[in-house]
Order: structure tokens, then sequence, then C-alpha cells
């Protein structure tokens, strides 16, 4: 059966969240359709979904405008898997630390937005994650910190701040691991769900 992988297509690196889901996909022999969400009617059709970072303002403004947030949160209910990174993981997370950005709650964490810094501030980082048998070349790019860990699960720190997460079906990371050519973090949050369902 051909997975469909749905990538929030608000901003962010979409096409190269595709490669990384396609990546991940063909480590497991299993076959994936990638397409865009702009609008809704599109989330319900999807296997996996991906929410990339970009400005969370403006991602938490156009789910919620275009239907989608409810359409994710659905998603969710139903024990399907989610990725959500930078800013990603800021409209997914309870508590946002910002009255512009509506979260969709969906892991039980606060952020504080660009707590890594600027643009300038980026750096990589090799992160010992959870689940994975070698440390990870993470990339923060104005990078939010998980403030607060409620209920979710920590699968991996940096100078000891929780930088990813798991909250059931959602994994929530501070970094862009869609920079790398490196697809374990979405074989982390996708496959190995998919793998244990199997």
């Amino acid at each position: 059966m051909t997975l469909k992988a749905g990538v929030l297509a608000v901003q962010g690196d979409v096409s190269e969240h595709g490669d990384a889901i396609r990546r991940a996909a063909t480590a497991h022999g299993r076959a994936v359709e990638v397409v865009e969400v702009r609008e809704s009617g599109v989330v319900p059709d999807c296997d996996l979904l991906l929410m990339p970072g970009g400005e969370s303002t403006t991602i938490s403004r156009l789910v919620e405008r275009e239907g989608i947030d409810e359409e994710i949160r659905a998603h969710v209910d139903a024990g399907k898997p989610v990725l959500a990174t930078c800013a990603g993981l800021i409209v997914a997370a309870s508590d946002a630390n910002d009255e512009r950005v509506e979260t969709l709650d969906l892991l039980d964490v606060s952020v504080d937005r660009n707590a890594f810094g600027r643009q300038k501030d980026s750096f990589e980082a090799p992160l010992d994650v959870e689940g994975l048998d070698e440390p990870f070349p993470a990339v923060f790019i104005r990078a939010p910190l998980i403030a607060d860990v409620g209920d979710a699960e920590v699968l991996a720190t940096w100078d000891d701040d929780p930088v990813a997460v798991r909250d059931g079906p959602v994994v929530g990371t501070s970094f862009h691991p869609e920079l790398t050519n490196d697809p374990r973090i979405h074989d982390l949050a996708f496959f190995e769900t998919l793998e244990v369902e199997a």
C-alpha cells in the first residue's frame, strides 16, 4: 500500500521534508506519495503529516483560516503520526508563550520562540536521540526552546534543555532534521510508529 504523506506547505523546507520522508520510506521498503497541504480536505486522506518551520504566527493563522487545524487534530486523535519541526513545534505545542500564535495543543509542552537566538546564531550539534544508535547532526536555526514539558516524553536535550519530544503519535523538534541527508528523525517519527502498528 502506498502511504500518503502530507506536508503543510505554508512556509519552510517543504521539498526537503518530502525528500527525507521518501528516503525513510525507501529504507523500510515502503512506497510514499508526498502531497502539499495548503487548504482543507487534504489532511483527512493522509497517513503521515509533517509541519515544517517558517513563521509560527503565519502558520497558525493559515491553518485556522483554512480549517486545517481541526483536520490536524482529527489526524492525531486517530493515532496517525505527525512530525512538527521548529515553527511547526511552536504551533503544535500547548503553549507558545505568545498570544499571537493559536496553538493546536498536540504536544504537552510550552515553548519560547527564537530562544536560541537570531539567524546568525544558527549552529549544528551532534544530538543523542532516544531510539537512535548514533548521534544525529541537528541543525538549529532561530530555534524555539522547549521551556516546560508536561506529559510529553523527552527524546533529546541540548545543554540540558529539551529539543525533541514525543507525545503520543506526535514528535516535535526544535531543530531542522530535513537540512541533513540523515532521514532518521523522519524514520523515528513515522515509520517506526507504522511498523509497530503493522
